[in-house]
């Protein structure tokens, strides 16, 4: 598995297949494993990159002086740069669509194509973004999620209909379980933190390319409901589709459409 140190840390990522590089930017709280039924189907296709977020996986904990989103598009354009690659298409979930966003936005010539999904890049609304701060600062001064947390945190990522006895959550809510204090404090809380108190940027998502973007929601996303998608593709201009049957982590809970809305789209592309 390989590793790129930058700003001092090393950022764990996969690089499988070859053609046309497609970049995929995941979950706060999930690793590049999250992927994996995309990058079984884009790799004989395509060269898929997937990386850790900082303190998730195999990555290294939070770099100092890391402290925005701007930060980590950065140390990803970084990523790129050293493995020779002129463009991605870049598919960006949640937290990975935030900074996907602002690397749009930086280095436009670097984006072949984008998806944003399950994201918004307007601001956190102000109850939930204090709620998750709460959550923060509980793990902060515990040094774990709790069962009680977990009891809390698991079911956001998924759709209210979820069997909560399947492997993909309980396999979720094992590995947030398993998490070091020292993980905890030094990078997923922090990284947290980034996430939900970042800055606005609706009013850039005209700067966009429309004919190169793609907005997609699953369609019982709770932390980030359709109705954002739908602003985020009105102020771009672009196309929005919803996922049937899926909340947060809709790549996962229905793998089989979101790839073939990948694969065409990424067809658009070459």
């Amino acid at each position: 598995m390989p590793f790129f140190t930058v700003d001092g840390q090393a950022l764990h990522y996969i690089d499988q297949g070859t053609g046309p590089a497609v970049l995929l930017a995941g979950s706060y709280l999930w690793d590049q494993a999250m992927w994996a039924p995309q990058i079984a189907a884009l790799s004989p296709h395509y060269r898929v990159i997937a990386l850790d977020l900082w303190g998730h996986g195999e990555s290294g904990r939070l770099p100092e002086g890391t402290t925005s989103l701007d930060d980590i598009a950065r140390q990803a354009r970084s990523l790129i740069d050293h493995l020779d690659i002129d463009q991605v298409t870049l598919v960006g979930l949640s937290v990975g669509g935030m900074w996907g966003v602002r690397l749009a936005l930086s280095a436009p010539q670097r984006i072949n194509g984008l998806v944003l999904m399950d994201t918004y890049v307007g601001v956190e609304p102000e109850q939930t973004r204090q709620y998750y701060f709460s959550l923060f600062k509980q793990i902060e001064e515990t040094g774990e999620i709790s069962e009680q947390l977990l009891d809390i945190v698991v079911p956001i990522f998924f759709r209210p209909g979820i069997d909560p006895q399947s492997a993909l959550y309980q396999d979720f809510r094992a590995k947030l379980a398993a998490y070091s204090s020292d993980r905890l404090r030094e990078s997923i809380v922090p990284m947290g933190r980034i996430t939900f108190g970042r800055d606005d940027l609706l009013s850039r998502l005209g700067e966009l390319n429309a004919a190169s973007t793609l907005v997609m929601c699953g369609d019982q996303d709770k932390p980030r409901p359709p109705s954002e998608t739908k602003e985020m593709a009105e102020l771009i201009g672009c196309p929005w589709v919803l996922v049937p049957e899926a909340g947060h982590i809709s790549n996962l809970e229905n793998p089989q459409f979101v790839t073939e809305v990948l694969l065409a789209f990424l067809a658009d592309r070459r």
